[in-house]
């Protein structure tokens, strides 16, 4: 009942602005002629995205019932309506599989009290540098009880926190250093140390906002509007403006004026996609005709993870994160490295060996009942989301392009699947999406908008989304099969 009041309060407020400014789009009380001599700030934002024009996102108020449910379920369960949601309401089906999840993880019983939860999401967004997601997570903390001496520094944060340091900054950054001596560790610290459920429900935590960071920087979140960034204003006002574009986020911004595709032209970035439907074509011909042997199979994914080392970015250059942020995790300098330079040689992990599927989801729903149902239900959404679109073109099966997005960024953990052809990634991805992948993937922080701008020129930008959604959901799988097969390794 008193959210109902205070919306309607809202509303009544807004409406007697509009009559006060007179308001000729929404019928506010003041004629043309009634001129007050306000000159109204524009707001200086773009919306839930930097890099998706706020016209293409889903704007409140004009949902269908299916997204107005997820809009209402979403603000019940965290009392926020929150910009990555309004992004990946562009697949709504996604989206509800997400809430449910981390509605789960944040809310219902759990081997963990809440405020360590919140810190825990804290801890792990900080590894990236995703101050969005720290911020979010700092306001829920304090709202259920957290101490606030801990937001000062992991060192004022409890010895059973602390020791989950090491955990989360090898999790984050290289997963494929993770030993069951790590998890022996925190197991047996004497007065500080975690059962079995509260490490599992301490990963999935850590995995999730992990992969999160990713889905933050590789989209462009903007900051919420109470948050440092989100909403600020500059003077200068236009004769059009309406005090309703405002609250509804109609404002215009000529930066977002901006073709997407750079100076690419149209023509060039259809006949990108024209040339990948034609690979596709090809590959499926060549599968029907001929497999390649186990032997080359490995051979290939070999050269492929080995290529996947030389991928990087020209912007590739440290980022110095923020003290608000830095503080939250030890050791700042530690960050991704990829997994064979240096002289060490990390061994395949292969997964007829140890799966999600036989291993991993019956240990986590052992430990943490329901939860491994509901991640097995959002990787296998994201997995297998498709509209049979690609761009401009319709009935198109996009399964063979999803498989090989999902794949390269096992590959470049390590992870092979043997029945695989790891051939077809540098058939199907090209450098500036294998640039994209990687950084969102390893080191989101880096994200620029010319790399999101670079890859799939004449995609929608809800087909950017989408792949998104792939690349996080691939990038958590990676680091719990890592962490588990370790905790797995622990038990027997």
């Amino acid at each position: 009942m008193r959210l109902a009041a205070a919306a309607n309060e809202a509303y009544t407020a807004s409406l007697a602005v509009s009559e006060l400014l007179g308001c000729k789009q929404c019928g506010g009380g003041r004629g043309p002629d009634e001129e007050l001599g306000i000159r109204i700030p524009r707001p200086l934002g773009h919306g839930p995205s930097r890099f998706i024009p706020e016209k293409e996102i889903l704007q409140v108020g004009s949902e269908d019932a299916q997204m107005h449910a997820l809009f209402a379920d979403s603000f019940a369960a965290l009392g926020r309506l929150d910009n990555i949601t309004l992004v990946m309401v562009f697949h709504p089906q996604y989206l509800e599989s997400f809430l449910k999840t981390q509605h789960y993880l944040l809310q219902m019983d759990g081997p963990l009290p809440l405020h360590y939860r919140h810190y825990i999401g804290i801890m792990a967004a900080a590894r990236h540098q995703c101050s969005y997601l720290v911020n979010l997570h700092v306001n829920d903390f304090l709202h259920v009880g957290g101490d606030p001496k801990w937001l000062n520094g992991l060192e004022n944060a409890p010895q059973k926190l602390q020791n989950l340091g090491e955990l989360n900054k090898v999790l984050a950054h290289r997963p494929w250093l993770i030993t069951k001596e790590h998890i022996e560790g925190l197991l047996k610290a004497e007065e500080h140390s975690w059962s079995l459920a509260e490490l599992v429900h301490a990963v999935v935590l850590l995995t999730h906002y992990h992969s999160l960071a990713s889905f933050t920087f590789g989209c462009g979140i903007s900051p919420e509007i109470h948050c440092d960034g989100g909403h600020t204003f500059r003077p200068p006002s236009v004769s059009n403006y309406c005090i309703c574009d405002i609250t509804n986020g109609n404002h215009s911004v000529d930066e977002m004026q901006v073709n997407s595709a750079g100076n690419v032209s149209v023509s060039d970035s259809f006949f990108e996609v024209e040339a990948l439907m034609e690979k596709m074509r090809q590959l499926q011909e060549c599968r029907d005709e001929e497999e390649a042997s186990q032997e080359e199979m490995a051979s290939r994914f070999e050269i492929e993870k080995r290529e996947s080392m030389f991928v990087f970015s020209s912007d590739d250059e440290e980022v110095t994160p923020a003290r608000d942020v830095s503080r939250h995790f030890e050791d700042t300098s530690y960050g991704y490295k990829d997994f064979s330079r240096h002289g060490m040689h990390v061994p395949t992990f292969r997964v007829q060996d140890y799966c999600w599927e036989d291993h991993g989801y019956s240990l986590v729903n052992r430990l943490y009942p329901d939860v491994g149902q509901l991640i097995d239900e959002k990787f296998h959404i994201a997995y297998n989301l498709t509209y049979n679109t690609m761009a401009m073109h319709k009935d198109v099966d996009t399964s063979m392009l999803r498989r090989a997005i999902w794949n390269y960024i096992h590959c470049m953990f390590g992870i092979r699947y043997d029945d695989y052809d790891y051939g077809e990634i540098n058939q199907l991805l090209d450098r500036s999406f294998k640039v994209y992948i990687k950084t969102v993937v390893c080191t989101p922080e880096k994200v620029t908008k010319r790399m999101y701008d670079s890859f799939w020129r004449q995609f929608k930008h809800s087909e950017k989304v989408h792949v998104n959604l792939l690349l996080i959901e691939a990038r958590m799988q990676a680091e719990l099969l890592y962490a588990l097969r370790a905790i797995t390794r622990y038990m027997t």
